[in-house]
């Protein structure tokens, strides 16, 4: 069990997104924290997001790093480029637009939301960052809008029918 979670750590690509310093006063005085947010994928389906804080920058990646390993999931591509339909997903006040694009457009997305598509494999997108511009949301709003794609075998299956009849 230890070693499979070894070796998946080592095929998973790591980015991170965003380091915020959180500043909490106390009667002693200031005292400075860390916030780190990183995107883990492997470029062929797989993505995660975490947040980690710390007192250090390094110990904080490190811990986001560890939660976007446990939060992997599997999202549809297809033909290993691009996604099956046009996609929304929306976190807080940052709402995120993914539509499919063709063979040779590259990913056209800006900050974390370039982030995240890359990482998860998508090769050909087109996406627009609607509402808030907040890097943590904008990224979660993205992988929501990824995991909420449907390929069409799992729609004929929803359906009962075959892929042919679709």
């Amino acid at each position: 069990m230890q070693k499979e979670k070894d070796t998946r750590k080592k095929l998973l690509e790591e980015k991170v997104i965003d380091i915020g310093r959180v500043t909490k006063v106390t009667q002693g005085g200031r005292h400075f924290r860390f916030a780190a947010t990183v995107v883990v994928g492997n470029r062929k389906g797989l993505i995660g997001i975490g947040t980690g804080k710390a007192n250090e920058v390094p110990t904080a990646i490190s811990k986001a790093s560890m939660m976007a390993n446990k939060n992997v999931v599997k999202v549809a591509l297809i033909d290993n480029r691009t996604i099956p339909h046009e996609a929304t997903g929306k976190v807080g006040r940052a709402v995120v637009l993914i539509k499919p694009a063709k063979e040779g457009t590259g990913v056209i997305a800006g900050g974390a939301a370039r982030a995240v598509l890359e990482l998860a494999g998508v090769k050909d997108v087109i996406s627009k960052s609607l509402g808030a511009n907040t890097k943590i949301n904008v990224a979660k709003a993205t992988l929501e809008a990824l995991m909420s794609e449907k390929t069409p075998a799992k729609v004929a299956a929803l359906r009962g029918k075959k892929v042919e009849e679709l």
